[in-house]
């Protein structure tokens, strides 16, 4: 892999952890002060994982596991 493509890689990563960070924020918002629209609840819980998974496969690009 080429750097410039590695340098991507990283940013995307930082970004994807940045918006996982903050969605986790809002859930604990959303949560703490009942009564909490449900739906929006299960978007916000559906997109972290979602976000949960891209953080792995770019973790996976930038550092594969290497069989010794």
């Amino acid at each position: 892999m080429n750097d410039k493509r590695q340098d991507q890689l990283k940013q995307r990563l930082v970004e994807l952890q940045q918006e996982h960070r903050d969605l986790d924020a809002a859930i604990r918002a959303m949560t703490d002060q009942p009564p909490f629209d449900q739906l929006q609840l299960q978007r916000l819980k559906k997109r972290k994982l979602q976000l949960k998974d891209d953080i792995s496969r770019t973790q996976d690009m930038l550092y594969p596991d290497i069989i010794a």
